[in-house]
């Protein structure tokens, strides 16, 4: 059986107003799973919870093994460095440096190499030496991905990796990221709400009415 990565016992956070409770999760190696739900609803916020950027009200998050909000933040800002790849809605690129530095930045910082294999897939190689200003949205999309790709993460979370791309790209970027998963018996949690790219992922949850239920 493939090894247990994240686990999450009764899960609620609340703002000003009930996001969800009760939420029981769990994701092993090469598993890949979506989550949906309208705008709202906590997605995101759920995400966030998975991945040690957001502590919940209530519940228990094990990632590899550790109970992560107990430990302490050095701890924790370890494992997101090293083992976590988070791909947000926005880029977080350094937009006056060129699109290979801020892929450089994040190598130097795990330890590992950039990809040349990775660039391609991506269909961004040509793209290295300009400036991220420079870019498309598309590209500044991808380059953001390689450069979570290219830390070697354990698990990704991925929040609307393609919500502003078009068709074509949007099944590029799934078939790197699926492919990322496999090769590297590494797991994927996407949220998203586009059913296509959902249906691409092993596991379905929907979000809704502040459970979240496997469809």
């Amino acid at each position: 059986m493939s090894k247990l990565l994240l686990e999450a016992k009764n899960i609620a956070h609340a703002f000003d107003y009930q996001l969800f409770s009760g939420i029981d999760f769990s994701l092993h190696e090469q598993e890949t799973v979506a989550i949906l739900g309208r705008s709202g609803s906590g997605k995101s916020t759920l995400l966030h919870i998975f991945s040690t950027f957001t502590r919940p009200n209530q519940g228990i998050v094990n990632l590899f093994d550790q109970d992560i909000y107990r430990l302490k933040e050095d701890m924790i800002e370890s494992i997101r460095r090293y083992q976590l790849g988070i791909i947000f809605q926005a880029h977080y690129l350094f937009k006056g440096m060129k699109a290979i530095e801020n892929l450089e930045i994040a190598t130097l910082l795990s330890g590992e190499i950039i990809d040349e294999k990775l660039l391609e897939r991506l269909e961004i190689q040509s793209t290295m030496n300009q400036r991220i200003g420079e870019l498309s949205g598309g590209q500044q999309q991808r380059v953001s991905i390689a450069r979570v790709l290219s830390k070697k993460p354990k698990i990704i979370f991925a929040d609307e990796p393609t919500g502003n791309l078009d068709k074509e790209t949007a099944i590029l970027v799934m078939q790197v990221l699926l492919e990322y998963i496999e090769e590297h018996n590494a797991a994927l949690v996407l949220v998203t709400h586009d059913e296509n790219m959902a249906k691409l992922c092993q596991k379905r949850y929907r979000l809704e009415n502040q459970k979240l239920e496997q469809f």
